[in-house]
């Protein structure tokens, strides 16, 4: 018998199933990385992004209705959304969740709906949609969706089998749309990305067994923390022995029309600061009306009694994790110690204005923060924090408005979806590509200028930044015209690969070369934390010869992966 439609439990099945999958296939995905460097982290953040909404779903059980699912489905990716692929990943799913949630169940000419609204919200959420990428194969697979639908297709088991074998194909042709694919000799990593999610659901919609249970394994722990596996013995060591989950829903405030303002940001913060108190391994995700809550704790009634003052509760589940050893524990949070322990803290003066900006690496870290920068987050190349990481950062900065500093091209979405999440502050994403940019944006910003000014200055004054970065290939390629051997060095610039061999200081002088003109005035060099000082100053002593009208600085960075960033101005 052909079925025609699915409702949230099968839904809810088919979307951890492909969470599953994407995960299982995460580091090949990687390797399908265009340029030859040691960050292809695309199946990681790919798999950070749905593994945090799915673990929201896993914990909702099996008598989950539709709205529920879609609320866990779509707060769960955009809070957990990393990088370009990722943030594109959560649009996805959230123009589809916006389609179906209102419905008890789905049949072929809804999800087709659904699938057009997920690549519209997709496509709009990037300034300049690329083709050849994740976003073409979701396209086709909307396309091949509604040409179904209007030919009255109903069975499932064929609309979906059609529309995967169409993705596959779109996803083949993804070479032909980006020439540096096709050069490289790979298909598109975030579209196949895609299409593992949209291979697992298909499993579980045709009833092959699979691995569902998300306590056991997941591999991301709420707002930007990830989990690691605990031992046999360290199960045995357990300090919070019970695993409370439950989900808050919320109750209005006394005339008010929404139940925002009883979870309002400080009441979050004191109840996560209550429950840190208590346990351990916390994850506290608020979303349209609920809160969905993880905490290990040795007494669940006192979470539990805590939660009550917030609403009513659903979905409460306890395990005695010391007996059943069944529960593999998150990653364990800072803990905090308790309040009778703990000093008193002193909130900091509120400014008009406050900075975060992304950084890795000590020397880098320094600089920011003696510049004036408030908070900083640690990620960049292979660590690219998560929309739920930036909302922590801007919760912690107590300034009204905040000017937030990617510096990487591959957080830039992330940081624009938190900007849009972000209601009680004014948060303002200034683009920066590079670490360099963002330290030009900080030492432009001037305090007696308006808000508006200076974000006209900074969007100014690092368009005149150009920034080049030295590494090494982890694979033998071709890319344009140049031969690249696994351990070569390579200097990269904001348009690609300008220099390739075998003598790191001969491409840092070619990189540099590549970028200096007769405007040229400043030249930066950050040298990385496994790059030798005694080379640096040698390399910031040729380019002074080589360009005696522009200052030649050399500063430690500390940065991981890049043995030298190289600005010029």
């Amino acid at each position: 018998m052909s079925k025609t439609t699915i409702d949230a439990r099968l839904l809810s099945k088919m979307f951890l199933a492909g969470a599953k999958n994407l995960d299982a296939k995460k580091d090949w995905i990687n390797e399908l990385n265009v340029f030859p460097v040691p960050d292809g982290d695309t199946g990681t953040n790919m798999t950070m992004t749905v593994m945090t909404a799915a673990r929201e779903v896993s914990a909702l059980g099996e008598q989950t209705d539709m709205e529920s699912l879609c609320k866990a489905i779509s707060g769960g990716s955009l809070r957990g959304a990393r990088g370009n692929s990722g943030v594109i990943l959560s649009q996805l799913f959230r123009g589809f969740t916006r389609t179906i949630r209102g419905h008890r169940v789905i049949d072929a000419p809804l999800i087709a709906d659904a699938i057009e609204k997920a690549v519209d919200t997709a496509y709009k959420a990037v300034m300049k949609p690329k083709e050849g990428t994740i976003l073409t194969v979701a396209r086709g697979c909307g396309e091949k969706a509604r040409e179904l639908a209007d030919d009255g297709i109903k069975d499932l088991e064929q609309f979906f089998a059609q529309i995967l074998k169409h993705g596959r194909y779109v996803l083949t042709q993804t070479p032909e749309l980006l020439p540096v694919l096709k050069q490289a000799g790979v298909v598109d990593s975030g579209g196949q990305g895609l299409i593992e999610v949209l291979s697992g659901a298909y499993d579980a919609f045709l009833g092959k067994e699979v691995d569902l249970d998300f306590d056991a394994q997941t591999a991301f722990a709420g707002r930007g923390g990830s989990a690691s596996f605990l031992s046999a013995q360290e199960e045995a060591e357990i300090t919070f022995g019970y695993c409370t989950e439950f989900i808050i829903l919320l109750k209005p405030e006394d005339g008010a029309s929404s139940p925002s303002r009883v979870f309002n940001a400080k009441n979050e913060i004191d109840f996560k600061n209550y429950l840190e108190s208590i346990g351990d391994s916390l994850v506290c995700v608020a979303d349209e009306g609920m809160v969905k809550v993880h905490v290990h704790t040795n007494d669940p009634g006192l979470a539990i009694q805590r939660a009550l003052k917030y609403g009513e509760l659903s979905s409460i589940k306890i395990d005695n994790m010391r007996l059943e050893h069944q529960e593999k524990l998150f990653q364990k949070a800072q803990k905090q110690e308790s309040a009778k322990e703990a000093p008193p803290v002193v909130p900091l003066p509120q400014k008009p204005v406050g900075f975060i900006a992304v950084s890795a690496g000590d020397g880098l870290n320094k600089i920011f923060l003696s510049l004036g920068v408030d908070y900083l987050i640690e990620g960049g190349q292979t660590m690219n924090p998560s929309t739920a990481d930036i909302l922590d950062a801007v919760e912690k900065v107590n300034a009204q408005t905040i000017f937030l500093l990617p510096n990487n091209k591959n957080i830039i979405l992330a940081a624009n979806q938190a900007a849009e999440l972000t209601t009680e502050k004014n948060l303002l994403v200034i683009p920066t590509k590079t670490i360099p940019q963002g330290i030009t944006a900080v030492i432009n910003y001037v305090p007696e200028l308006s808000v508006d000014e200076n974000e006209a200055t900074l969007l100014r004054e690092i368009d005149h930044v150009k920034t080049g970065q030295i590494t090494y290939a982890v694979r033998d390629t071709t890319i344009g015209e140049k031969e690249i051997k696994q351990g070569d060095y390579m200097g990269i610039g904001d348009s690609g690969i300008l220099s390739v061999g075998t003598d790191m200081l001969r491409i840092a002088q070619e990189l540099a070369a590549a970028m200096t003109d007769a405007a040229s005035e400043l030249i930066s060099i950050y040298y990385g934390s496994e790059a030798e000082e005694a080379q640096a100053m040698s390399l910031q002593e040729e380019l002074r010869k080589a360009y005696p009208g522009c200052d030649v600085e050399l500063q430690y960075g500390g940065q991981p992966i890049y043995y030298y960033l190289i600005s010029v101005e």
